[in-house]
């Protein structure tokens, strides 16, 4: 059982929540809510750090005020991988409208998934700065700088969230009473502060897992400096993470994502997940990612959704020296005999291919294969043996935590400033780091991991090799980290923003993926492509109404919108 859980509590501190939801959730306490006297002692305040914690996978067990709670996703997969070049929509035509719109880049205002979105990482933000209040006016209340660091550390992370989707977003801290503030500030410093006094105030290591880390804020804020672009600032901070030893590559790919070793030596900050522990439906496991099994075939029954894309099972396709072909590795669909990255098989359900222990992948598990395509997301399903403690109704849900930074994600980003600022020899050690491990195992005949060259494996040719030679152009040398970051961290969210970030999003995303992908899937036609007003995301149009003073928006719409 794990330490952490995202247990529903029902914590809101009453006059504390300044989150921008609605009239009615400013105006009424909520129900089954406690007073501060009840709460205001160790106990207490350690329950509401822990509510703070809970908003981490964006479901507050509320189908009103949350729903749906798909867009809420703390993983991102409906902002940050359906709108890139590695996933669709997946499912069937008409089946969530809103993340059509989303794939299709018809973005509006209206989308219930942006408030969705919006609300969960606000009520986040609430509950982290009504600890701090709490724990500020209680009494003999013990180890007061790690629960502040815990609770600015997850302000930090869900502004971050915010930022990182919107750019102009208010920031709130414990000090706010109305929830109506402008969105003209620059938030970045003052997430610079939350993620600083984290860095100075938590532990290397926690009595409890999940619980956020030194080393978690440190690698967040050079994240942070990351986007921001300033790579001196994020490169001391992740070479921080790096020489502190506490973190390692797991050595297969797969078992980042197994109950067993989710939080192992790579997992650097994760979102908690459990299910059998007594509440109702699985609501502490990944609920907001439940849409991503397979849909049928006996096994699984809903429903299909994020579904790969053709240029990812594609991008996966190596020389025979096992490098990726960088540049034109989307000329030709991969087939059974062209080399492989075995790091296809952990990421991406194919036909015929063991789907860790559940049998071969087939046709049946598709929902609407002439839709979207012939590929399941395989990289967050748990194994069958595994349903006793991670299971709730036919497999959607489970214990599998998702990341928010493992190490090899710091790896790369490391990379990525060694590319720009420091060493191209640094930077491809680290990249062959992490292309080492993936040559560890693969998907095995009989369903768990094996060699990469087990003969038992007659469904691909699996190969992977790292970079020997001396990297020397620039140019070359920052394509193949942001490659490697396409492979590594495929499907957990990142794809979109990493290539808004990289000011590449616009041309890669029209000319070189939808150009293609259209002659696979039609309904991609209905697409305009990537506009410059795409860049951000549009403020959900409700959040805007509600931070109305005296008749006037405080928030102010992202421009195109």
């Amino acid at each position: 059982m794990k330490n952490i859980k995202f247990i529903v509590l029902g914590l809101v501190l009453m006059g504390a929540m300044i989150v921008a939801c609605s009239d009615d959730f400013l105006e009424a306490p909520p129900q089954a809510s406690l007073d501060e006297g009840t709460l205001g002692n160790q106990q207490g305040v350690e329950a509401s750090l822990i509510s703070a914690y809970s908003m981490l996978d964006g479901w507050n067990d509320d189908w009103g005020t949350f729903s749906p709670p798909w867009g809420g996703a703390g993983s991102n997969w409906v902002w940050g991988s359906v709108p890139s070049d590695e996933a669709y929509k997946g499912s069937e035509p008409g089946d969530q409208l809103e993340i059509q719109q989303v794939e299709l880049f018809q973005w509006a205002p209206g989308n219930v998934y942006l408030n969705v979105k919006f609300r969960a990482l606000y009520e986040g933000i609430a509950r982290a700065n009504a600890t701090i209040n709490l724990m500020k006016k209680s009494e003999n209340i013990q180890e007061q700088g790690r629960i502040e660091g815990e609770a600015r550390f997850l302000r930090g992370h869900y502004h971050f969230d915010a930022w990182k989707i919107w750019k102009n977003v208010p920031y709130y801290n414990e000090t706010d009473q109305d929830f109506r503030k402008p969105n003209t500030e620059d938030i970045v410093p003052r997430m610079i502060e939350d993620f600083q006094f984290a860095i100075d105030n938590l532990p290397e290591t926690q009595g409890a897992v999940g619980r956020a880390t030194k080393g978690a804020a440190q690698a967040y804020l050079g994240k942070l400096y990351l986007y921001s672009g300033d790579y001196t600032k994020a490169k001391a901070q992740f070479d921080a993470v790096v020489n502190s030893g506490k973190y390692a590559l797991l050595p297969c790919f797969h078992d980042v994502f197994t109950q067993e070793n989710e939080n192992g030596s790579e997992m650097v900050f994760s979102i908690q997940s459990s299910v059998n522990d007594g509440t109702s439906e699985g609501q502490n496991g990944n609920f907001a990612d439940r849409l991503r099994y397979p849909n049928g075939g006996g096994t699984f029954s809903c429903c299909g959704f994020h579904q790969p894309s053709q240029n990812l099972v594609n991008s996966h396709k190596v020389d025979a020296n096992g490098l990726p072909l960088i540049s034109t590795y989307n000329n030709a669909d991969a087939g059974a005999s062209d080399p492989i990255d075995p790091r296809v098989d952990w990421t991406v359900g194919r036909d015929d291919v063991p789907f860790l222990t559940y049998g071969n992948h087939s046709p049946a598990w598709i929902r609407a294969r002439a839709w979207a395509g012939p590929y399941s997301a395989k990289k967050f399903i748990h194994d069958p043996g595994e349903n006793a403690a991670s299971s709730w109704s036919n497999q959607q849900l489970s214990t599998i935590n998702v990341p928010i930074i493992r190490y090899a994600d710091v790896l790369l980003m490391l990379a990525e400033c060694e590319v720009e600022i420091g060493s191209l020899e640094r930077a491809r050690e680290l990249v062959n780091l992490v292309r080492a491990r993936a040559a560890g195992c693969a998907q095995g005949p009989s369903g768990g991991a094996t060699n990469i060259d087990d003969p038992g494996i007659t469904w691909a040719v699996y190969r992977v090799g790292t970079y020997d030679n001396a990297w020397s152009d620039k140019d070359a040398a920052r394509s193949a980290v942001r490659f490697e970051r396409k492979l590594e961290l495929a499907l957990e969210g990142h794809r979109f923003f990493d290539l808004r970030r990289w000011g590449v999003a616009k041309d890669l995303i029209n000319n070189e993926y939808l150009a293609v992908e259209k002659t696979k899937r039609t309904y991609l036609d209905a697409t305009g492509g990537f506009e410059d007003r795409h860049i951000l995301y549009p403020l959900p149009s409700v959040q805007i109404e509600l931070s109305k003073v005296n008749g006037v928006p405080q928030l102010r719409q992202n421009d195109g919108y």
